[in-house]
């Protein structure tokens, strides 16, 4: 092999090193630290008219005391979200960390004490998540509750709005909780237009089509999409399939945001942190 042979294999080499440094330096302390707003509009066949344009924030997987995600962050949330004026703001669960080599606890009443300060004239409705159930999802809620944040853990409510109204149905976290799907979703009126709430997505599959839209959170949109291959991993028992974004299958909408914070590795590469606001249309609007 000739010198010059060398120097170019040599190059290459250095090229490759250089673009796997960078990467990972950008995966770990670049991409986790960013927040992004994520603005999409869903149309539903038989959405009443009355409540078309209906738009609502996205908040899921927070993990406070995570990698990034302080007391600044949290400032910042509230800050960007209040800006956009949604009508309506649904926090979909894991608002906890575990004390780990990259993370550490932070008390629920911090992370609440805080998004209190967001504002949207049909309130501010929250779900529990795996993590916040590891730690006490009790605890978590009381302190939810304390700062004006209505909680759904297998519980309905329902939002008036102009001329209308529509109910959320809290489920449970499908990871750590018993599941009760259908006993949850009659306690609305029947008939009633619903949106599901849900930690985790997978219990889609048991959503009946009179449920036009349910949103979700918990997969982190699996943190890492690798160019040609995509996501390798996703913890989600259907892989890919309910891994982020505007999902729609047999007849209704499913929605899963990417979330805030980071867990198991302190990594995001193609799928940064995002607040979602997601407007609500009549197909006919």
């Amino acid at each position: 092999m000739g010198a010059r042979v060398r120097k170019i294999i040599l190059a290459i080499l250095l090229v490759i090193l250089l673009l796997i440094v960078s990467c990972g330096i950008y995966a770990f302390f670049i991409e986790p630290n960013r927040l992004v707003l994520h603005q999409e509009t869903i149309h539903i066949d038989n959405w009443p008219k009355e409540l078309s344009g209906l738009r609502i924030a996205l908040i899921g997987d927070i993990h406070t005391g995570g990698p990034f995600i302080n007391e600044k962050k949290l400032r910042e949330i509230v800050r960007l979200t209040n800006q956009q004026n949604p009508d309506l703001i649904v926090l979909l669960g894991d608002y906890m960390s575990p004390n780990s080599w990259h993370s550490h606890q932070v008390e629920p009443e911090v992370t609440a004490g805080i998004l209190k300060d967001l504002h949207t004239p049909l309130g501010i409705y929250s779900v529990l998540g795996n993590h916040d159930w590891w730690y006490s999802g009790e605890k978590v809620r009381r302190a939810l509750e304390a700062n004006g944040i209505h909680v759904l853990d297998e519980e309905v409510a329902e939002v008036k709005w102009r001329d209308g109204s529509f109910w959320l149905i809290g489920f449970a976290d499908l990871w750590t909780r018993p599941q009760h799907i259908q006993e949850t979703i009659r306690k609305a009126p029947e008939g009633a237009i619903t949106i599901g709430l849900s930690h985790n997505p997978d219990i889609f599959i048991h959503m009946p089509p009179t449920m036009p839209l349910m949103l979700a959170a918990h997969t982190h949109g699996g943190q890492v999409k690798l160019p040609f291959i995509g996501t390798p991993i996703t913890p989600s028992y259907f892989g890919p399939r309910y891994t982020t974004g505007h999902v729609f299958e047999n007849g209704h909408h499913l929605f899963i945001t990417t979330g805030i914070g980071t867990s198991i590795l302190p990594v995001r590469f193609r799928v940064p942190p995002e607040i979602v606001v997601l407007t609500i249309a009549s197909r006919e609007s």
